[in-house]
């Protein structure tokens, strides 16, 4: 029955989950969201670490 409940949450489409995030890629590649991408940009900077830039001081 808790099963049965957590779908019903899922596929709710009022409250909170009606403003989710929506991304979606074009015929040309390009990635379109239903909010700004420098926001999107601006939160990930500040929240998620660079995997990138984290063994650059090793390499030398």
């Amino acid at each position: 029955m808790d099963d049965k409940k957590k779908n019903e949450d899922t596929n709710d489409e009022s409250g909170e989950n009606k403003d989710k995030l929506e991304l979606k890629v074009n015929e040309l590649g390009e990635i379109t969201s239903n909010l700004d991408m420098d926001k999107i940009n601006k939160f990930l900077d500040e929240n998620v670490e660079d995997k990138k830039l984290q063994g650059s001081d090793d390499e030398e």
